[in-house]
């Protein structure tokens, strides 16, 4: 009974994030032609800075989609999502508000240092994520030696 339960559990997840990646997919579609077509806005020379701003803003967000479209995709391989991908997600997002924050003159020290404390943190764990994921794959490479060169081989 539990397995049968646990079956459809997976089936259920499995379904939805093969939802939300088609969306995901759709939306990236999407926002690189978009992206295509304000390139020509962006020749016209209309309204100075602000269609760079607009330019950089949905590079940036269409980054985002991405990774989190990298970490949906890799569920389907691993069954778990990896944490590495989300974080460069978020990474990538504060990134960008501080970007467009400072390309408006809006941010202010208080901002800065906030944002600045939330990167470091994020760096941290980007960092750990990248040493707990080696000390998984080493970890897995020796088990596989030691069955490898058991007597029975």
């Amino acid at each position: 009974m539990g397995d049968k339960i646990r079956k459809i559990f997976d089936t259920v997840i499995d379904i939805v994030f093969a939802v939300i990646l088609v969306f995901l997919t759709v939306a990236v579609a999407i926002g690189a032609i978009q992206l295509t077509l304000n390139i020509w806005e962006l020749v016209q020379f209309r309204g100075g800075n602000e269609y760079y701003f607009k330019m950089v803003s949905d590079v940036l967000t269409l980054f985002i989609l991405v990774e989190l479209s990298r970490s949906l995709a890799d569920y389907f391989t691993l069954h778990r999502l990896r944490l590495t991908f989300i974080v460069d997600a978020a990474v990538i997002f504060v990134l960008r508000e501080i970007m467009i924050l400072l390309f408006k003159h809006e941010i202010t020290a208080n901002d800065f240092y906030g944002y600045a404390a939330l990167l470091f943190v994020l760096g941290a764990l980007r960092i750990g994520c990248v040493l707990v994921f080696q000390r998984e794959t080493h970890m897995s490479k020796t088990i596989e030696k030691a069955a490898g060169q058991s007597p029975g081989h």
